[in-house]
C-alpha cells in the first residue's frame, strides 16, 4: 500500500481563529495543518482516521509489512537480519517471514530430534533444530539462500563454524515439516535450494497426510525418491543405519 505524501501547512493560532472554516476544509481534503503558538509548533490538525484506516497506517510501519516479500541482496538481508528480532529466511533473493509453528508441528520435530540424537550418539555428525541458520550456496548462483530448516544433520561442524559461532557448512540431511502457510515453498523452492547446494538428503514431513517424502541427491540432482506412509520405516539415503518408523514420527506425546 503506497500513499502520497500528505500536504502540510504551517499557521499561527491567530490565523486558525480567523479562518477556521477554511483550514477545516483543507484538512478534510486529506491535508495537515500545524498550528504554532509563540513561534513553536503546538498542535497538528489531521484528517480523521477510522479504526480500519488507523490499523493499516500502523501496519505499513510494522517490520512484517516492510520486510515480507521484499527483494534484497544477500548483504542487505544480513544487515536487516542482524537488526531485527523477526525470524526470516532469504530464498531466491526474497525475504520470507516465519510464523510460530503449531503444537503438532513441535511434537513431530521433537520426535525426530530424539530419534536423530540417539542415532548420532558417539558419531561425528550433529543434529540441530530451528531456529538455526544455514547459508545454502547453490551451484550457479553468486549469493546463498539463508534458511532455518526444521531439523538438520551436519557432519562438518568442526571446520565450518566461523568466529561468530555461525555454521557455514553444508548439511548432510535437511528436514522440513510442512504447514499450510509454507507447504508450496517447502515442496518447491526449498527442495530446489537444498538440491543445488550439495545437501545429500532431504525429508519433507507432511503432518496432514501422515507421510514422509525422502529425496536422495547426487551431483546436485535427484538420485532417489521415496514416499513413506503409516506402517513404513524410512531408510536414510545418506546416513547408513538410520531407520525411522513413520508411526513414531507422528506419535502424539
Amino acid at each position: 500500500m503506497t500513499k502520497e505524501r500528505t500536504p502540510k501547512q504551517l499557521i499561527t493560532a491567530t490565523e486558525l481563529k480567523q479562518n477556521l472554516g477554511h483550514y477545516l476544509d483543507f484538512v478534510i481534503d486529506n491535508n495537515e495543518v500545524v498550528i504554532t503558538k509563540n513561534g513553536k509548533k503546538a498542535v497538528r490538525l489531521a484528517p480523521y482516521l477510522t479504526d480500519y484506516d488507523r490499523y493499516y497506517a500502523i501496519k505499513e510501519k510494522s517490520p512484517d509489512y516492510q520486510y515480507g516479500g521484499k527483494k534484497v541482496s544477500y548483504e542487505e538481508f544480513m544487515e536487516i537480519y542482524e537488526n531485527s528480532d523477526l525470524r526470516m529466511e532469504l530464498i531466491n533473493g526474497e525475504i520470507v517471514l516465519l510464523s510460530s509453528p503449531s503444537a503438532f508441528h513441535q511434537e513431530i520435530s521433537g520426535n525426530l530430534f530424539v530419534m536423530l540424537r540417539e542415532y548420532l550418539r558417539g558419531k561425528k555428525c550433529k543434529v540441530f533444530y530451528a531456529p538455526f541458520d544455514v547459508h545454502f550456496y547453490k551451484e550457479g548462483f553468486r549469493d546463498p539462500d539463508v534458511m532455518q530448516p526444521d531439523l538438520l544433520v551436519a557432519c562438518d561442524t568442526e571446520e565450518n563454524v566461523n568466529e561468530k559461532g555461525r555454521y557455514m557448512g553444508t548439511p548432510t540431511l535437511v528436514m522440513e515439516i510442512l504447514s499450510p502457510s509454507t507447504r508450496s515453498k517447502d515442496m518447491v523452492d526449498k527442495l530446489n535450494t537444498v538440491m543445488l547446494s550439495g545437501v545429500q538428503e532431504f525429508w519433507i514431513v507432511d503432518p496432514e497426510k501422515s507421510l514422509i517424502i525422502v529425496y536422495g541427491f547426487k551431483d546436485n540432482g535427484i538420485d532417489a525418491y521415496m514416499v513413506h506412509t503409516q506402517g513404513d520405516t524410512v531408510h536414510s539415503y545418506a546416513l547408513e543405519g538410520l531407520l525411522v518408523p513413520v508411526s513414531a514420527v507422528f506419535e502424539s506425546v
